[in-house]
């Protein structure tokens, strides 16, 4: 397997993270007696996958050091590590000014994963990508846009036969920081 040097740096940004937890873990008492050691970590659900092929990668090459991933989102995580629960956390969006300042130790925010946030629908007998310009977008998070007719929606769609069908717009009702990434969007795009 070739790895382009954009892997590698990536590959070395990940073992350089890791040996931080570990050395960190070392140091505050995660290791034990035996040269092992054990970090534990919670976040982010987004780079689970990734982070889950890091750490069975990396356990492969250092069989003493365990460390274990529990995406149960982001707010989890960020609560688990205030808690002091676990030895890192992972949040799609950094943590806010006042999680900081309560926490009970400092914190330092390490970029880790890049991915984008999107938006989806489910549209029967429509088979070609719609388009929404950043207003339509706001405006259906609104709740001004509610039919898939809109005039709105179908100025930006030209030619396509959308139906008077109601949208219904879904959403995750946890601590999600790809809620917090949309709806900064959502608030750049529109002051309301």
């Amino acid at each position: 397997m070739s790895v382009s040097k954009r892997s590698l740096k990536l590959v070395t940004w990940v073992g350089v993270l890791l040996l931080g937890f570990v050395a960190l873990a070392c140091n505050g008492g995660g290791g034990s007696g035996s040269g092992s050691v054990s970090l534990q970590g919670a976040g982010a659900t987004f780079p689970n996958p990734l982070y889950q092929k890091w750490l069975s990668e990396y356990g492969q090459r250092h069989p003493n050091i365990k460390i274990d991933y529990q995406s149960i989102g982001s707010g989890g995580g960020i609560k688990q590590l205030k808690d002091q629960t676990v030895d890192f956390g992972a949040s799609d969006a950094p943590m806010k000014d006042e999680d900081m300042k309560s926490a009970p130790g400092e914190i330092v925010h390490i970029p880790t994963v890049l991915g984008a946030v999107v938006i989806t629908y489910n549209l029967t007998g429509i088979n070609q990508p719609l388009h929404f310009s950043p207003a339509v977008v706001a405006d259906i998070f609104l709740g001004k846009i509610t039919k898939w007719n809109d005039p709105k929606i179908v100025a930006d769609n030209s030619g396509v036969p959308l139906p008077s069908n109601d949208i219904t717009v879904v959403h995750r009702s946890d601590g999600s920081g790809t809620s917090a990434v949309f709806t900064d969007y959502l608030s750049k795009v529109s002051r309301e």
